[in-house]
């Protein structure tokens, strides 16, 4: 029933791959059919060989005609290798085009998926599906079932002949063919096992070695050194077991053919030379059968080899469309252009959870008027940051609504939505590129001008002088290059050029210094006027100003209002505020 299963499966694969390739129907048809015709005409040389040993050699014949045969074949020879480098040349450019096509629509799959799909993804296995995994695809179609059924069409010219030419010769040369398929048969489901092992190990390697390089920091700090490299060194065994398995299955299956070839060749010897064979067999009948032997062998050896490329490809295959079927990513049926916030963003009744129903938002209810600027507080955990990301439609709510003016989130076209809402991580990330390209993302439509006046009207410019290069200071891969408090400025510089409706900070004070924080501070005020604005608030002296405050707890508003409203009772944002006062005072 499994196998059964499985064969359905692999079957309606190849057909959407297929599909794939019939994208590009002048060189797929134009694939099929060098190949169809190289292995109808491979016989013609054998054959051209028999006559002229058998007729002229063996016979005496003209030496003129002898000649001319001699050129043919020699004419077949060079025709032969003409075609089957443009058939090369041409799987290959199929198989490339596909593989270009196939890796083009992953990413742009990936990078509409939503963030749950990330949180349970390791970045390495993403890697390995979209570079290693794809790649194998491509010897699908350079080596695979194009070049199979070409094979499997000249295995049956040659049989065929063989048995017309001379049934005796035939059978004989034939009688250990099926031994080589029980061989072969053997050979193909050992190395299918060892290919998905192998894919396996090279999906763990690529996994723990972007982990671990990631978080080097952490393996060097806590003198982990040791641990991960005898870690390393166990899932790059497994990687080598599997290799060397797979490298077991070849070095047995191709001696064996090789020993049935020989024997197979003998028989012919033996036949040939039986003195009372009536068969009448000629030196060019047993050159051709000698020949055939080697050209039957040869094909069914190697087809052995190009099923389990198939097999390869069709693993890595499943894995692709795997993620391709994933059905993780953010809705954007939405219509409705979000340019600013005219009235209200309102949530109503909110409920979220990243996985199943352990909710980290209860019931959530509040509202910030257009042009306020709103702080959201509370200890590490209790969801603040989680509102962000449903603002963002990073993550989508479970129940409830997100209204701005009075239109529901989802309602709005997804990349209006993203494009008029500026976010300031506590996390920023940064590309291997300029201050500038990381600041303008690379939009050909913001001007070094703009950026500079950006910086000015929000006063950072003198920030980024300070840097070697200024703007055209080269940033290291996540920005590492620069402080945690660097990274935030040049973040908010990211954000205020692509002049949001919405502002959004994670305000992340803790771990900077002074001067750092007062930029920040002053930044964040400057980005803020004549927006609306949510603030999550770290350190509460930062958030005099704003007009509302909401207080988090385990997923749930506890306190709402303005600071002088919140610290006229004792409740939990009094006694978070005068926690942080008297520890600034101590300090």
């Amino acid at each position: 029933m499994s196998n059964e299963k499985n064969k359905g499966l692999n079957s309606a694969l190849l057909k959407r791959l297929l599909g794939y390739a019939l994208t590009y129907k002048k060189l797929f048809y134009s694939a099929v059919a060098i190949t169809l015709l190289l292995s109808v005409t491979a016989i013609i040389r054998p054959l051209l060989i028999k006559n002229a040993l058998n007729d002229h050699v063996q016979a005496g014949g003209n030496i003129s005609e002898f000649s001319k045969i001699c050129l043919l074949i020699l004419g077949m020879l060079f025709i032969e290798a003409f075609f089957q480098i443009l058939n090369l040349r041409i799987t290959n450019l199929l198989g490339q085009n596909i593989v270009r096509d196939l890796r083009n629509k992953i990413y742009a799959h990936v990078l509409r998926l939503k963030n749950t799909y990330f949180d349970n993804t390791p970045v390495g296995m993403i890697v390995t599906r979209t570079v290693s995994d794809i790649e194998s695809l491509s010897d699908m179609f350079s080596e695979g079932f194009i070049v199979i059924t070409g094979d499997i069409v000249m295995l049956l010219v040659f049989i065929i002949t063989m048995l017309y030419e001379n049934w005796a010769l035939a059978l004989l040369s034939l009688s250990t063919i099926p031994l080589l398929f029980v061989a072969t048969a053997l050979f193909k489901r050992g190395v299918k096992k060892t290919f998905t092992m192998v894919r396996n190990a090279v999906a763990e390697l690529n996994t723990f070695t972007q982990e671990h390089i990631t978080g080097m920091k952490i393996v060097q700090l806590f003198n982990k050194e040791k641990q991960e490299y005898e870690k390393f060194k166990e899932i790059n065994q497994k990687h080598k077991i599997a290799n060397i398995k797979s490298i077991f299955y070849y070095s047995v299956f191709f001696p064996v053919v090789d020993i049935l070839s020989a024997v197979s060749i003998a028989l012919i010897v033996w036949f040939s030379g039986m003195k009372n064979n009536s068969f009448h067999i000629g030196l060019g009948d047993f050159t051709f059968f000698t020949m055939m032997v080697n050209m039957l062998f040869r094909p069914i050896r190697m087809l052995a080899d190009r099923l389990n490329t198939l097999q390869m490809g069709i693993v890595s295959a499943e894995r692709v469309l795997k993620v391709l079927d994933t059905n993780e990513s953010i809705e954007d049926k939405g219509t409705v252009e979000f340019k600013s916030v005219k009235d209200t963003i309102e949530l109503k009744n909110v409920w979220f959870a990243y996985r199943e129903e352990n909710y980290v938002i209860k019931n959530i209810s509040m509202t910030i008027k257009a042009g306020e600027t709103a702080a959201l507080v509370g200890s590490t955990g209790a969801g603040k940051s989680t509102i962000i990301n449903l603002l963002s439609r990073f993550y989508e709510i479970n129940k409830g609504d997100i209204l701005i003016d009075g239109v529901k989130l989802q309602d709005y076209n997804l990349e209006s939505l993203r494009l008029n809402t500026g976010v300031v991580l506590q996390d920023v990330h940064l590309f291997n590129d300029t201050v500038l390209n990381n600041i303008t993302l690379n939009n050909p439509e913001i001007t070094l001008e703009e950026v500079s006046k950006a910086t000015k009207d929000i006063g950072l410019y003198d920030f980024i002088m300070s840097l070697p290069n200024g703007f055209n200071y080269q940033v290291t891969e996540r920005g590492q290059s620069l402080s945690a408090g660097q990274r935030q400025l040049i973040a908010f510089i990211r954000a205020y050029v692509y002049k949001p409706a919405v502002f959004i900070l994670d305000e992340a004070t803790a771990t900077i210094d002074t001067h750092t924080e007062r930029l920040i501070q002053q930044a964040s005020e400057r980005i803020s006027e004549g927006r609306t604005s949510l603030i999550i608030a770290h350190r509460l002296s930062t958030i005099k100003n704003v007009d509302k405050i909401f207080v988090f707890e385990h997923g749930e508003i506890i306190e709402s209002g303005s600071m002088k409203e919140l610290l006229s009772f004792e409740g939990k944002f009094k006694k978070l505020y005068d926690s942080q006062f008297h520890s600034e005072n101590a300090l």
